[in-house]
Order: structure tokens, then C-alpha cells, then sequence
């Protein structure tokens, strides 16, 4: 795979960790683009909803989004979730991995390892 390739998500993510340790022993080069520090903008955000759904990206286990008052948890719709992960972009699920097209929401080992056969 020659497309530009990053990883999105919070550096300090243990499951990131995993994901850049896979990428770096399989000697795939990759921009990191840390959501936390960085933000992420509405536009790319709402190009990930409109291909994977809120539901795959909205992180609903986390603590970020169980502290929410209930009334901020009711009535999830596309636009609600995506107003919640610009506000508080630890909501989005980690990582996601963009490259050549494709969008990988969390860390599969197996699915980094079909998406970057050679």
C-alpha cells in the first residue's frame, strides 16, 4: 500500500499503543494525528460518520461518555454524536486508521495484517 497512511487517536491509549507497535514492526510508515491535542475537524469527522455510522466511531464504554448527564446521552442521532466527539474528542473510538481509501476503527491485528498484505 502506497496511499498516505495515519493514525488517528490519543497518544497515551493503550490500545494505540498496540496499533503504532503493529505499524512500526511491520515497517509501515504512518502520519499519527493526535485528536486529543490536535482536535479533529467537523469535516473529517462527518466523512467518517457518513462511511462507518456514528455508532461505529461514538465511544460509548468509555468513561468521557458515561459521565455525561443523561439528557446528553438521550436521543443519540448523527448529529449529536458528532457535536460529542468534537467536544470531547477522547469520545471517538481508537484508533482509526486511514489508508488508500479505507477506514480501520480499533486495533485487529488480523485486519491490519489483510489491509497491509503485500
Amino acid at each position: 500500500m502506497t496511499a498516505t497512511i495515519t493514525l488517528h487517536g490519543i497518544k497515551a491509549c493503550d490500545t494505540m499503543k498496540k496499533a503504532r507497535a503493529w505499524l512500526d514492526a511491520n515497517g509501515v510508515a504512518y502520519g499519527f494525528h493526535d485528536y486529543k491535542t490536535r482536535g479533529i475537524d467537523r469535516a473529517t469527522l462527518a466523512g467518517w460518520v457518513d462511511r462507518l455510522g456514528w455508532e461505529g466511531l461514538l465511544n460509548r464504554a468509555g468513561t468521557s461518555f458515561r459521565k455525561l448527564p443523561d439528557a446528553n446521552r438521550a436521543g443519540l442521532d448523527a448529529d449529536k454524536a458528532i457535536a460529542l466527539m468534537l467536544a470531547n474528542p477522547s469520545m471517538i473510538k481508537r484508533p482509526v486508521l486511514a489508508a488508500g481509501g479505507r477506514l480501520l476503527v480499533g486495533f485487529r491485528p488480523a485486519e491490519y495484517a489483510a489491509a497491509f498484505a503485500r
